[in-house]
């Protein structure tokens, strides 16, 4: 077995290794990257112990699973299931955030991420005409039908994917109060949207609507408004349903490898992306989609 590389080389890779098996480690409980970090031959063990889900109707939602003032969390049923909306209600507050609140939705992301039943998170406003987790293993949707300024964006910034109405308001608008974005703001636009036009965005507290957001890069989708006031919302629903019939862990590995290698160089990305694959080997769903494949009909996935 040859020796690590001396000086910037065997530092690189070694680097590369602890990089790749963090990677691996924040998969949560049962992930392991055993021997070096280019071997193909990974462990795979159960993990995410389930959370008690909800019940009821089809539209937007079953009855409430938990309800806080500030926070909702709701589990959807029937076709919507695996689908989690949280519902952000500070309506006196024009959904502005508090201590509270930042409070709630970090014990709900905990909540999340060791639940296996979720497939698809929406994060939206209950508050109508006012939008406003990023460390979720889950893909997550921000559905933005009214004003998502200064935090509310930041928010929706944490997200994987954002959809917004024709009619809403975006911006970090924290110079205006002589501040600057805290919620991660300087970070994820420029990562969003290129360093050039965020900096103009943030430098001129510059509010955008949803064509203009989605002329910059900044949502995926656009939809005219609706009497009901969620638009955004509705298609949301129709992204998380595209989302539901894939494999559940492959999902969150996708997920991961994406962010964790885009943070790193290609070479460092590719190394993520292997370890990530390698995970989905040996899994239960692998077997059940090819099976399913051959039978010709829709696969039963476990996220096992």
């Amino acid at each position: 077995m040859a020796a690590a590389a001396p000086g910037t080389l065997g530092s690189l890779q070694a680097g590369r290794a602890r990089l790749v098996a963090a990677c691996c480690a924040r998969l949560g409980p049962g992930w392991r990257l055993p021997g070096s970090w280019t071997s193909p031959r990974m462990t795979w063990a159960r993990g995410w112990v389930p959370a008690a889900g909800g019940a009821a109707p089809q539209r937007s939602y079953s009855p409430e699973v938990k309800t806080e003032d500030e926070l909702r969390v709701r589990y959807l049923e029937e076709e919507n299931r695996g689908i989690v909306v949280l519902g952000i209600n500070r309506a006196y507050a024009k959904n502005s955030f508090s201590k509270n609140l930042v409070k709630m939705l970090s014990k709900a992301v905990d909540a999340l991420k060791s639940d296996k039943k979720v497939r698809t998170i929406i994060v939206r406003s209950e508050v109508p005409g006012i939008f406003c987790a990023a460390n979720l293993p889950v893909p997550t949707i921000a559905a933005i039908d009214g004003l998502a300024l200064g935090g509310g964006l930041e928010l929706a910034l944490a997200c994987d994917i954002r959809v917004a109405a024709s009619s809403a308001k975006m911006g970090l608008v924290e110079t205006k109060l002589a501040i600057i974005p805290g919620g991660g703001g300087t970070q994820r636009l420029p990562r969003a949207i290129g360093m050039s036009l965020a900096k103009e965005l943030i430098f001129s507290a510059r509010v955008l609507d949803g064509q203009e957001a989605k002329a910059v890069g900044l949502i995926s989708h656009v939809l005219e408004q609706n009497q009901e006031g969620d638009a955004a919302y509705r298609k949301a629903l129709d992204l998380a349903r595209e989302f539901l019939p894939q494999g559940p862990v492959a999902m969150r590995v996708a997920k991961l490898a994406i962010n964790q290698g885009m943070e790193v160089d290609l070479v460092t990305g590719l190394a993520i992306e292997e370890a990530c694959y390698a995970q989905t080997i040996l899994t239960k769903d692998r077997l059940e989609g090819l099976l399913a494949f051959k039978e010709k009909r829709s696969p039963r996935y476990k996220g096992e």
